[in-house]
């Protein structure tokens, strides 16, 4: 099991605008010391991350990084990605190129285009009371690992539910357009194998490091530096640097830069039961034993 040198929390974002206030990115080092948040000004955008990440994979940067985001849609529960089209993404890495080509002239890195498709919008439910013929009710299909999330005392939403305040679709598909464009440079877990050094995606879900964190399930975020600092000496950090303003994202990187320093040395992280059947359609969420 490899030992990173640096952590990353990305908090995502799939807001259809420049610059997302839903951004944020905190880093931390080995050891205890609280983690950073990264501020650039005037703020981020995706395609800056997009840059950063390129930057850190240019320098061989030693950290793991975790992305707040779905890597992939449901596929194990019905063979497919979208079981009705007879030509159709085998695997991860062609839907994350299949959206991106779908949404190439698309701005930001947005994703609309593709939730609006002719063909892939009957799969969604969009705003509007718009459910697509293929959305399938209830609360739409889920990946093998949200399902055990949902058994872990976390509640993920089907990223094919584009509707409501907890909604990950949007942010998920435009998080596929970034991993497509890094492909050969930052290796993807569980999707690709971890390499010796340079950077490490995993994908990451903030509620459960808040749940290890000791902020209950149904409470509000943490928005107050006490309260964050209570969190992180849960996971063995000391105190952070006092900030200027505390938001629901930057706090959630926070935390969850200091409980993926903790995590990523429990060798059942990297070898949850059920990951070989999904590895390379599904993926999985860091975390999930």
């Amino acid at each position: 099991m490899r030992e990173f040198q640096r952590f990353v929390c990305i908090d995502w974002s799939g807001q259809a605008v420049e610059r997302p206030k839903g951004l944020a990115v905190a880093w931390c080092t080995r050891g205890s010391a609280a983690p950073t948040l990264l501020r650039p000004t005037p703020g981020w955008s995706r395609d800056g991350i997009l840059a950063w990440l390129v930057q850190h994979a240019d320098a061989g940067t030693d950290m793991l990084v975790g992305l707040d985001l779905s890597p992939a849609l449901p596929f194990a529960d019905q063979g497919g990605y979208f079981p009705l089209e007879q030509i159709q993404p085998g695997d991860a890495r062609a839907l994350w190129s299949l959206v991106d080509e779908t949404c190439n002239e698309e701005p930001f890195l947005g994703a609309t285009r593709f939730v609006d498709h002719d063909t892939y919008s009957q799969y969604f439910r969009r705003h509007g009371n718009r459910e697509g013929a293929a959305f399938g009710g209830g609360a739409g299909r889920f990946r093998q690992v949200e399902h055990r999330q949902r058994g872990r005392g976390v509640s993920p939403v089907s990223c094919f539910n584009l509707v409501g305040a907890a909604q990950v679709g949007k942010s998920s598909l435009t998080g596929m357009r970034v991993l497509n464009r890094l492909s050969g440079r930052i290796p993807v877990w569980p999707f690709d194998e971890v390499p010796s050094d340079g950077p490490v995606i995993v994908e990451i879900y903030t509620a459960i490091a808040a749940r290890a964190a000791g902020v209950r399930k149904g409470l509000s975020k943490v928005r107050d530096g006490a309260s964050l600092d209570a969190a992180l000496a849960e996971l063995g950090s000391e105190p952070h640097r006092p900030m200027d303003r505390y938001d629901d994202h930057s706090t959630d990187a926070i935390v969850t830069a200091a409980w993926l320093r903790r995590a990523a040395e429990d060798g059942s992280n990297w070898q949850p039961e059920g990951l070989d059947a999904v590895r390379h359609t599904e993926g999985w969420t860091f975390g999930v034993a």
